[in-house]
């Protein structure tokens, strides 16, 4: 795998940053019963778009991780952007996400 995809997954995969600085996760926003967590990281000199899309079933809670390829001059910008794509994703798959 190129490193730069292996540093990728590292990252979203719960292995910290690449600089070894793990981002802190922002707080959920609650969406047409999902909760949509952003988690944008440090890359290229801004914010790198990530997030969680997570939803409570029966067998326990769902989750999906997302990356875009949009980077943001601040983190507060990312977090922003991750939660509108959120909406978006959720607004399009709903439930198949998770399958």
């Amino acid at each position: 795998m190129p490193s730069i995809l292996k540093s990728l997954w590292n990252r979203f995969a719960g292995g910290g940053s690449a600089t070894g600085r793990e981002e802190p996760v922002a707080d959920a926003v609650e969406y047409k019963g999902f909760r949509i967590r952003p988690a944008p990281y440090s890359a290229k000199g801004g914010y790198q778009t990530a997030g969680i899309i997570e939803k409570d079933s029966e067998k326990g809670m769902k989750e999906h991780r997302f990356v875009r390829a949009e980077t943001h001059p601040s983190k507060d910008d990312a977090t922003a952007f991750a939660v509108t794509k959120g909406k978006q994703i959720i607004d399009e798959q709903g439930d198949r996400l998770f399958g």
